[in-house]
């Protein structure tokens, strides 16, 4: 059956940006969490992003009307899913709370929908297999900032179905995006290279190698990354970036995916980046400066 509907489990960075992208290419999209402040503040969020694409003359107002329009929100995740083609589950990167999640999905949708999870490391496998459904489970990992970045990796677990994956190929092209399919294993590929380079970027700064100016630095102007390793930490949440560890840690059982003890100590104090106000670098709201955290400072 074609995908029409879309239905988007949570409201936060991730799935605002998911949910945006759907509403702005013409499917129906139901934005669905339990905490209703919340969808309310996603809806402003995209509002907001749509207004910042008419500024750059990439979207007129009318399609901003016709976007927000396609666009309902709900609290009740078993009405949210009824009428859906297609559910992409972006909630925390928890592992039961997904596996949880992923049953109540399977038990409401209606016996067609495809079952898609925004996860950036947790088995796919694993999540199809508390469903009755595992041939239609897979992995929409979207990057973020969702309306800006092309990327969308597409990870095959171990009962996927090809037909589900050329569906899932095809609408990530419609959204505008470039897919790339990967095969289910621990951090796919997007993290298993990005992780241990972040992870060895916080063990250079632990070791006293060099400071965290002068390694964002280096990885900027030498090797032509946009962010160094530790803003993209920051940006990323330390916190995620902790827990995509661990899942490498766990899931290849290989010393060198093991987190750095600084980054465990920094999630561990709540300083988690840019959500949490202090990372490697602090963040004032609306200021664009990049300034060293007091801790690391020389």
């Amino acid at each position: 059956m074609p995908v029409t509907n879309v239905s988007v489990i949570g409201a936060g960075t991730m799935g605002n940006g998911i949910a945006h992208v759907f509403a702005q290419n013409g499917f129906s999209v139901q934005l669905i969490d339990v905490n209703a402040a919340q969808l309310e503040k996603a809806v402003q969020t995209i509002s907001k992003n749509l207004d910042r694409q008419i500024a750059k003359g990439t979207l007129t107002e009318e399609q901003k009307t016709a976007t927000l329009a396609r666009l309902q929100t709900a609290t009740d995740l078993k009405k949210g899913v009824s009428q859906a083609d297609l559910v992409v589950e972006a909630a925390t990167e928890n592992v039961e709370l997904k596996l949880n999640i992923f049953k109540m999905i399977d038990e409401a949708a209606p016996a067609h929908t495809i079952l898609a999870s925004n996860t950036s490391s947790i088995s796919i496998t694993k999540i199809a297999a508390v469903t009755k459904r595992p041939e239609k489970v897979i992995g929409m990992h979207f990057m973020n900032p969702v309306p800006v970045m092309k990327l969308v990796e597409i990870i095959n677990g171990y009962a996927t179905t090809t037909d589900i994956t050329d569906t899932i190929v095809t609408l990530s092209k419609t959204l505008g995006k470039v897919p790339c399919v990967v095969n289910d294993y621990p951090g796919f590929i997007a993290n298993k290279i990005l992780m241990p380079m972040i992870n060895e970027a916080i063990c250079s700064l632990y070791e006293g190698i060099a400071d965290v100016e002068a390694i964002d630095t280096i990885m900027k102007l030498g090797m032509a990354h946009p962010m160094g390793p530790l803003q993209l930490a920051d940006f990323i949440g330390l916190d995620v970036c902790l827990s995509i560890l661990q899942v490498l840690h766990e899931g290849f059982g290989n010393p060198k995916y093991a987190p750095c003890p600084l980054l465990v100590n920094m999630v561990t104090a709540g300083k988690l980046g840019v959500k949490s106000g202090e990372g490697f670098y602090k963040y004032t709201t609306g200021s664009k400066e990049l300034i060293v955290s007091d801790r690391f400072k020389k």
